[in-house]
């Protein structure tokens, strides 16, 4: 691979909605290039960016891949990134690389969900866009209605620099409103267009649809605006330069042609990107952090080598591959960098140009450019490596948190001996994945976007590290409290051969706010109870909160005050003074009105506008509140707080009520009560189990 000058070098992530044709468009780029032998397809399994076995069987992308196309002398690096809800998180981390993004549009579907998503992540990180409208050789594709919809979205900035020429299966090339001429495409899907003039039939379209393209170009300049009033139009030197000008500055984002399964103009875009797209140093700076302070990092070539490391896989073979952004200077094939997060020097053996899973050998690269290295010792994502005495750092990308969680269990010994160390492998790979253990029902939980995105970790688990395990709903965590008063005598009076057993307390039981946990008062006078004592006493409650006594779960915001009780100067200790509070404490909650609480989570939902109604039903029907309800262009956003216990199958209903075009969010928020029905049914269920854990005993 050659080496490459910042200037020449282009980052371009190609986002869009699941199935909008990205690896195909990034299939055909590659085989116009000369970067692929031949036009590679994803329903053969065998795309240079789809290489991971789940995405060659899905038939989607789950990760992001990075392919290379060198094109008119300049490196084009391609982030195919994923576009289905439950990946999405992936897609954001990955725009931090790129300085530049092609959204693409199902020229049948039009804008969708994640379409609008995606735009926002590329607003998030201020990237100059173009829009493809992808599939215009699939039936019921409509060029016309697809850049309506897209205008009606994204507004009128959203403006064709290309029209097609036919349409559906006769979608044969497009005409380049620019420089006003026609190419027209083989079906054989080469790529390669011939110059030709404008088809008669489309004259008038392509002059009015020039013209509107001229007005958008003029409007944001003043020397064009003022040339065009004069001459009444640009000759196309100037609408070139206007045009890379504005979009730049994001006045305008471009709308081209595509039909990625047959190549259909794969060399003009590749020609778009080259000659219209910025250049990592011709952009503002990378988001940075210089001497505690938020700031920006110009991207130059000159002086010390830094780099932010963007992404991570585990390769079983090659071990871990850090995939980077050069962001200042030159790194050089087995240079030695300070990870500055970390604190720790690492080597940079077999620095590589990622094309898909191959690793091509470079010997630099160059601040702006994309570069890979395996088997580096601590580095991990959203870390910073520098030249000794560099001071700046790269801040993460912040993720949202997961969704949902299931409880992880493996089905052997030999399995769960392995398990921790494979999932933290994963966990390298993926930063919007979480595993830790519930501390009251004692499982290990895998929390994820989607059960799906759980599902596939579960997968791959299993094909690279051979550790099986099961998945399943994680329990609830329940609490219990109280809701009235108690007044109760505690006595523990045991008599055997030598010493006895003494201890009695009298206690008061009182509930506290919500989430105010626990609270412990001691109000003995005249020493009815040794002071050396009180801390039993304390520790009784303590453990027989804990098992709780409705059904068996931890007891929560209650204050208990002991102010009396007796001793013996022989019999008492502290044991005796434990079990004689456990008795107050069972006691205490015949009186104190018991009840369950449950956790109520903050739920969001982003999905279409025609679902609105039948999902806020559904979440009235879960005993949920609707919180919120507000609308973002086509999609509609609800919020509504819901109990857990109605949601852990929510991922897969929502998927079916909207045929997979919605998304959703999810994290806890407080704890309330139990309505007596369901509490009724979980304190049974409680018992039942109880019942037949001591029958297995016995």
């Amino acid at each position: 691979m050659k080496v490459y000058e910042s200037k020449d070098i282009r980052n371009v992530g190609l986002v869009g909605h699941g199935d909008s044709g990205k690896t195909s468009l990034t299939a055909g780029l590659l085989f116009t290039a000369g970067a692929a032998n031949r036009l590679l397809r994803v329903d053969e399994g065998n795309t240079v960016t789809d290489f991971d076995e789940e995405e060659i069987s899905r038939k989607i992308t789950i990760s992001t891949a990075i392919a290379v196309a060198e094109w008119k002398k300049t490196k084009i690096n391609i982030l195919d990134t994923p576009g289905y809800n439950i990946f999405i998180n992936d897609t954001r981390a990955s725009l931090v690389a790129a300085d530049s993004a092609l959204v693409l549009v199902d020229g049948v579907a039009g804008v969708e969900v994640q379409t609008e998503k995606v735009w926002g992540f590329a607003n998030d990180f201020k990237l100059p866009r173009a829009i493809v409208i992808n599939k215009l050789d699939r039936e019921r594709a409509d060029f016309t209605r697809t850049l309506e919809n897209v205008q009606a979205a994204f507004g009128r900035s959203a403006v064709p620099i290309q029209i097609p020429i036919g349409a559906e299966r006769d979608f044969s090339g497009v005409v380049d409103l620019v420089r006003m001429k026609a190419y027209t495409y083989t079906a054989d899907g080469d790529g390669k267009g011939k110059e030709d003039e404008i088809p008669s039939h489309l004259a008038d379209a392509a002059k009015a649809a020039h013209e509107a393209l001229i007005e958008m170009v003029a409007e944001g300049n003043d020397a064009l605006m003022e040339e065009f009033f004069d001459k009444g139009t640009l000759p196309p030197e100037h609408i070139d330069a206007g045009l890379k000008q504005a979009i730049r500055e994001m006045r305008i984002f471009p709308v081209l042609c595509a039909g990625a399964l047959h190549n259909t103009a794969s060399d003009l875009i590749l020609n778009f990107m080259v000659e219209n797209l910025p250049a990592p140093n011709e952009r503002e700076g990378f988001a940075s952090i210089a001497n505690g302070e938020e700031s920006t990092q110009k991207i130059v070539e000159t002086g010390p080598c830094s780099l932010f490391v963007f992404k991570t896989t585990a390769d079983p073979f090659a071990g871990r591959i850090t995939y980077f952004k050069v962001i200042t200077g030159v790194v050089k094939n087995d240079g030695a960098l300070q990870n500055l997060t970390r604190s720790s020097a690492e080597r940079l053996a077999h620095l590589s140009s990622p094309q898909g899973k191959t690793l091509q050998p470079v010997t630099e690269l160059h601040a702006g450019d994309l570069g890979a290295v395996a088997k580096l010792k601590d580095t991990l994502t959203g870390d910073t490596l520098a030249d000794k005495g560099f001071t700046v750092t790269y801040p993460p990308v912040k993720l949202p948190e997961p969704s949902i969680a299931f409880a992880i269990e493996a089905k052997s010994r030999n399995d769960e001996d392995r398990m921790g160390n494979a999932v933290h492998r994963i966990l390298e790979e993926d930063q919007s994945l979480r595993f830790y253990r519930d501390p009251q029902t004692r499982e290990f939980l895998l929390a994820g976007a989607g059960q799906q995105h759980v599902e596939i970790v579960v997968s791959r688990l299993k094909k690279r590290y051979s550790v099986d395990v099961t998945l399943k709903a994680p329990k609830i965590p329940y609490r219990e409290t109280i809701r009235g008063h108690a007044d109760v005598q505690g006595r523990h009076k045991k008599q055997t051969g030598g010493h006895g057993q003494f201890g009695d307390c009298w206690i008061k039981m009182d509930p506290l706010p919500r989430g105010a946990k626990f609270e412990f008062a001691n109000e003995i006078f005249g020493g009815s109870i040794p002071r050396n004592f009180i801390p039993a006493v304390e520790k009784g409650i303590v453990d027989a909160a804990e098992k709780g006594f409705l059904a068996g779960y931890p007891m929560v915001d209650f204050k208990v005050t002991v102010y009396d009780g007796s001793y013996h100067d022989v019999d008492s200790s502290e044991l005796a003074f434990k079990l004689a509070a456990r008795k107050a404490f069972k006691a205490a909650m015949q009186e104190a009105k018991p009840s369950l609480l449950e956790p109520i989570m903050n739920v969001e939902i982003q999905a279409p506008g025609e679902y609105a109604g039948d999902l806020m039903g559904d979440l009235n029907s879960r005993r949920g509140r609707i919180s919120g309800n507000e609308t973002k262009g086509t999609t509609q956003i609800i919020r509504a707080q819901v109990p857990m216990a109605e949601m852990l199958s929510y991922q897969s209903d929502l998927t079916a009520m909207t045929q997979g075009r919605a998304t959703f969010s999810m994290e806890f928020d407080h704890y309330d009560y139990v309505p007596q029905l369901q509490a009724d049914k979980i304190i049974a269920a409680a018992k039942a189990a109880k019942t037949g854990e001591e029958e297995e005993e016995e």
